[in-house]
């Protein structure tokens, strides 16, 4: 998922949020390559939290805790919040990620054009340019990890403008709280009016709630609760990173075994909430954890983390769709050696796309 540069004070990233954005991609990756996997990894499901929490929901929170945090600061330099401010925010984080997602989006078109993968190109149009494709309702077999960044550009948008309007009328510290409120209740009542829907299969559920925008823009928003708690509560913050982190673990673990059906109204409605309260409850125990003593290790989870946006972009379409398309595995052998290449391509692939196109894109914000 999209992510801004970890510097937010200092010369140094934070070490504890590059383990908490590899964290959430390896989550990712493992999801989507279980299919291919097949029965070679049975104990996976067995193990507490591993196959029940959803990276995607982990980025949107750290993505919320990171632009809070810019934005907060910004607004707190006693400088005036306006239009011209709204846009430097957008043109930062738009040289970001809409580099990276439209190449993407048009490797997608020619792979499924030049049939390496399979897909459904009658869903392609305009919308997948200006993020529409899922504002309000689902979409089906092509770019799937594209849903998530409409919800971000989405969020993206919305934010800084409701930001604006309640400083309009309000103290700075009172129209952070008045926009978190907002976005926490908005789409929270949404769901809830949506939720006697019925849906016959999971599919349907996860295409026409989770993955549609305005469902899930409240998921984000807890990470920006998260700024405003570190920014005008410090001592609290530095405080309660143990106990936060517990509660979190607990709260994740309850959220992820407890049952949560798709046809149930819980399922719909507040299981997100949840998810996204106990993610946000981790980030003061990541966001404490500047440096890593092993080396080796450390530039490890960096590298991931640094990644970990491509990553994403690439994982599920482009190298797990055109393993299926073009050399699916049969024998438990092949399963062996197709999960492993698919891990290799993806990670290796991701270092290229970084270095040599995703990295020059943002150092070109600078410039304009």
């Amino acid at each position: 998922m999209a992510k801004d540069n970890m510097k937010l004070s200092g010369n140094e990233r934070i070490y504890g949020l590059d383990v908490y954005r590899a964290i959430a991609i390896v989550l990712v990756v493992l999801s989507h390559g279980a299919a291919l996997a097949g029965d070679i990894f049975w104990f996976l499901p067995t193990v507490p939290l591993l196959s029940g929490i959803d990276g995607v929901e982990l980025f949107f929170v750290l993505s919320g805790f990171l632009i809070g945090s810019i934005l907060i600061k910004e607004i707190d330099k006693g400088e005036k919040f306006n239009l011209k401010s709204i846009a430097h925010f957008w043109k930062r984080r738009w040289f970001r990620t809409l580099p990276n997602y439209y190449l993407i989006l048009l490797l997608n078109f020619l792979f499924i054009q030049y049939e390496l993968k399979n897909g459904d190109l009658d869903q392609f149009g305009w919308s997948f340019i200006f993020f529409t494709h899922n504002l309000f309702d689902g979409f089906h077999s092509f770019f799937w990890e594209s849903w998530s960044l409409s919800v971000e550009e989405w969020f993206y948008i919305i934010l800084p403008l409701s930001i604006f309007g309640f400083r309009l009328f309000l103290s700075k510290k009172y129209t952070f709280l008045a926009t978190i409120l907002l976005l926490i209740i908005a789409p929270l009542l949404y769901r809830i009016y949506h939720a006697e829907v019925v849906y016959n299969t999971f599919n349907a559920y996860d295409i026409e709630v989770r993955k549609v925008v305005v469902m899930r823009l409240d998921t984000i928003i807890y990470g920006v609760f998260a700024a405003y708690i570190k920014y005008y509560f410090k001592d609290f913050w530095r405080l309660c990173r143990w106990p936060a982190f517990i509660l979190g673990m607990a709260i994740l673990y309850l959220g992820t075994t407890t049952n949560h059906s798709f046809e149930l109204f819980y399922s719909r409605t507040f299981y997100f909430v949840i998810i996204s309260i106990g993610a946000m409850f981790l980030l003061p125990l990541a966001d404490s954890i500047k440096t890593y003593r092993v080396k080796w290790w450390g530039k490890t989870v960096t590298h991931i983390s640094k990644i970990s946006y491509s990553m994403y972009l690439i994982n599920l379409g482009l190298v797990y769709g055109v393993i299926i398309k073009l050399n699916p595995p049969e024998a438990e052998a092949d399963r062996w050696q197709m999960y492993i290449l698919f891990w290799c391509v993806t990670v290796g692939a991701s270092t290229l796309l970084y270095y040599f196109f995703e990295r020059p894109m943002m150092k070109l914000r600078d410039r304009f």
